[in-house]
């Protein structure tokens, strides 16, 4: 008997390290919580996991097969469970955050494993460990072939019950379904009703909020828990790309194109453990953050005077998701326009967001705050002209920040830019912009050049 230690990969479909361990014995799945690894992730993230992690128990007992659950430290449960039931050999799927990486390590030092890539379409390690930006990546990792979904049949799942029971921490947000199941229910309606067009509704913010699932696939939280396999994406992208022609072809190429970007994260995380804590590009000079606390709070509270940024941040607050278009803008404007280290603002992001992902939290941060991957040397999102370009009618900016409602949306567009007696008059509810536009714009300007050695 084999025993599949189960992580971040919630589910019995198109989940590798289990099909490999099941491919010569019987396999007995485990899962251990670990409240050293748990106490790392959100509350709502945490609850979202305790979801999947009971219906994952469900999903096996329908194949007469049962998830043996244990609390403690991954290596010392493992010994006891391989020692329980007699089994010669641990298998997981390989995850890429330090923290894991080191949990993995114990596990490898105490017990026969097996480890296996399950968590991106290419093993990082058969790509170099740096390229110079994402179309070099992209280029090196789209001419390495893409493997197909694995399944696991039933009569190899260990005949075992277990009537431990899995913690259930509650969030303060309302979550969507958890496990396979659901996931994949997403994902049948975005391809039935959005993959088609997303090159075309992915930054259109009216479209985001009358289309939630449609203008964009928010398959983002499954993702982070491992509730359904890339694979499985990959393939049904594929395919639909392969029958599709004119404009459906681009757009189905579109969001092909866009789960590079997730595999490059986790590439740079594998081959960079400091991602999570420390610049990726190396700077002659350090940067000088301003990290205002005051700015902080605001910003977390969506209180800035930045309609399209503060429509983000209480999206995250109200729903623990934010959408692409601005995910970027929140961001940039944390650490352009404010001057905070962009660490503050992905350890609030970890502490807030279902979909919270180490790899793509830390590898996006690091490009919107120019330490990262990105070419250029110092990009800035300004929110009026993004919020001109993408939510012109200002739909997803009342959709989320309620004292702007009824205000001309041409207002609301340059709102930074009008007098304080004309913001006034027309809400009076909503706060002042925290900067001067101009003023942070040219600042962060002169912090950058200063960092790169520049003035």
């Amino acid at each position: 008997m084999h025993v599949f230690w189960h992580q971040r990969d919630l589910r019995i479909p198109d989940n590798r390290g289990l099909a490999v361990a099941a491919g010569d014995d019987t396999v007995l799945p485990v899962y251990v919580v670990d409240s050293d690894v748990l106490n790392k992730v959100g509350t709502r993230q945490r609850a979202f996991f305790m979801r999947g992690v009971r219906d994952l128990k469900r999903q096996y007992r329908e194949r007469g097969s049962d998830l043996v659950v244990r609390s403690g430290s991954a290596a010392d449960v493992l010994v006891d469970v391989v020692d329980e039931f007699g089994a010669d050999r641990v298998y997981y799927n390989e995850h890429y955050r330090p923290a894991r990486r080191n949990r993995q390590r114990r596990v490898d030092d105490a017990l026969p494993t097996a480890s296996v890539t399950d968590l991106v379409l290419v093993d990082p390690a058969d790509l170099d460990a740096r390229y110079e930006n994402h179309s070099r990546f992209y280029d090196d990792w789209q001419a390495h072939d893409k493997r197909q979904p694995v399944e696991v049949a039933d009569d190899a799942l260990a005949d075992v019950g277990d009537e431990k029971p899995v913690p259930s921490p509650e969030a303060d947000i309302d979550l969507p379904d958890a496990g396979y199941e659901a996931a994949r229910e997403r994902w049948e309606r975005f391809l039935a009703d959005g993959i088609d067009t997303y090159a075309d509704t992915r930054d259109d913010m009216r479209a985001a909020v009358e289309r939630p699932v449609g203008a964009v696939s928010r398959m983002s939280p499954y993702l982070a828990a491992g509730m359904i396999g890339i694979r499985e994406l990959w393939r049904d992208a594929s395919e639909r790309h392969a029958a599709a022609t004119g404009d459906a072809r681009r757009n189905v190429q579109k969001y092909r194109y866009e789960l590079s970007w997730r595999e490059q994260s986790s590439h740079l995380l594998y081959y960079t453990p400091t991602l999570l804590t420390e610049n990726y590009k190396q700077f002659p000079n350090a940067i000088e953050w301003e990290n205002d606390p005051d700015h902080v709070a605001a910003w977390k509270r969506g209180e800035t005077g930045y309609p399209l940024v503060d429509a983000g941040m209480r999206q995250l607050e109200r729903e623990g998701y934010v959408h692409n278009r601005p995910r970027q803008n929140v961001a940039s404007f944390l650490t352009k326009h404010l001057l905070v280290d962009w660490r503050v603002g992905a350890r609030h992001f970890a502490d807030r967001l279902l979909d919270h992902d180490p790899a793509s939290n830390a590898a996006g941060w690091q490009w919107t705050a120019s330490t990262g991957t990105d070419s250029v040397d110092v990009r800035i999102f300004d929110p009026v002209a993004q919020m001109h370009k993408y939510d012109d009618g200002a739909d997803y900016v009342t959709e989320y920040v309620p004292e702007l409602r009824g205000v001309p949306a041409s207002k609301l567009v340059d709102w930074p830019t009008l007098s304080d007696a004309e913001r006034e008059t027309l809400a009076p509810d909503y706060p002042h912009p925290i900067v001067d536009r101009n003023a942070a714009y040219e600042r962060v300007q002169r912090v950058f050049e200063r960092a790169l050695g520049k003035r």
